[in-house]
């Protein structure tokens, strides 16, 4: 049995961020110290490395929740199924919700719980629960689904990946610019025809690793200590994911038997565009191959790095003829990857 994904959605916040929104922030270095050169060269450097031109944030009114069942509804639609035969509801998340000008997380009830409320599901066998998996937990929401489906557990899962990390930034901290709003969702079930996943891959990496990805205080000495924001050792994650997702990718392609010739699209989290090249470069060397120019459709540029939402909102543009120059078809072989906190990293191959 397989399974597959049988309906897809997103939510792009209507709030568009440009890098010139960046030209009046005071950014400083972990000490406190001001940068050595203006905010103009900070973001030509940025834009440089990660390619991002534009980022969405979530309208002020609107939390994480709100936004990931607006792409759950699309999901549920695009599959035409009644939403009172979801048997699980999954919430890939990392932050829960962050109401707009707090700081407090609220995760009381779960997020998926939430979700479901809004939806007015009405049977109580459909499960709800939250993930916390980084930036891979889509895809690991979708490698949990098809556990419980091929387990006989399920039917039908909703597997939704929504954050909100504009509002745990750092305004201080150049990183900030990397990060933005936004939701994806699936519905996944079996698969009946030629369609659906053939391999995947997971892990964790918790020694040296741990910690890349973590809560610090603001690089500017002047507010609470206290109050915690989303921090990370850009060179360290850039390290490790250019030693191990080639690697967990190799190792997901070898067991679904598809040559990497027939390989038609990766759709890989929208973390970097430099590092995201740069990794896809270097799982086609694994194999002696070049990568060819059209494998990698990309997202970040106007859209940020919205973390669990990037990979099923790129999927759904990808599948709507939204994304330039990119396209898929009935058959095509895709491979699904991230990388995040944990460290964490996943992969699935699944024919379209």
């Amino acid at each position: 049995m397989k399974i597959k994904i049988a309906g897809i959605g997103s939510y792009i916040p209507e709030v568009q961020i440009a890098n010139t929104d960046f030209s009046e922030h005071v950014f400083l270095n972990e000490d406190g110290s001001p940068f050595a050169y203006p905010n103009e060269v900070v973001i030509g450097k940025f834009k440089g490395i990660t390619g991002i031109q534009n980022r969405r944030y979530a309208e002020p009114h609107l939390n994480s929740s709100d936004l990931a069942y607006f792409a759950a509804q699309k999901a549920i639609s695009n599959a035409a199924i009644d939403p009172e035969t979801i048997d699980y509801i999954i919430f890939a998340h990392n932050f829960g919700d962050v109401s707009h000008g707090t700081i407090q997380s609220d995760m009381l009830p779960s997020l998926a719980t939430r979700v479901k409320n809004k939806l007015q599901i009405k049977n109580p066998k459909c499960v709800s629960y939250d993930l916390l998996f980084g930036c891979p937990g889509w895809i690991e929401g979708v490698l949990q689904a098809n556990a419980f489906i091929k387990s006989g557990m399920a039917q039908r899962c909703l597997v939704i990946g929504s954050e909100t990390l504009s509002r745990v930034v750092d305004a201080h901290d150049r990183d900030s610019m990397i990060y933005s709003d936004g939701a994806g969702a699936a519905i996944i079930e079996a698969s009946t025809d030629e369609s659906g996943m053939l391999s995947y891959e997971s892990a964790t990496y918790a020694n040296d690793e741990a910690g890349y990805l973590f809560f610090g205080k603001s690089y500017n000495q002047d507010l609470d200590p206290d109050t915690r924001y989303i921090k990370m050792y850009g060179r360290k994650i850039y390290e490790f994911a250019l030693t191990n997702v080639p690697l967990a990718m190799k190792t997901c392609l070898e067991a679904s038997g598809v040559a990497i010739g027939d390989l038609k699209k990766i759709l890989i989290h929208q973390a970097n565009e430099k590092m995201d090249e740069a990794i896809i470069n270097r799982f086609y060397k694994l194999f002696n191959q070049t990568a060819p120019k059209d494998i990698m459709p990309m997202s970040i540029h106007d859209l940020g790095n919205s973390s669990v939402a990037t990979v099923p909102t790129l999927f759904d543009l990808l599948i709507r003829g939204e994304i330039e120059n990119q396209s898929i078809k009935k058959g095509d072989v895709l491979l699904f990857a991230s990388v995040g906190a944990g460290m964490n990293i996943n992969a699935f191959v699944y024919r379209y």
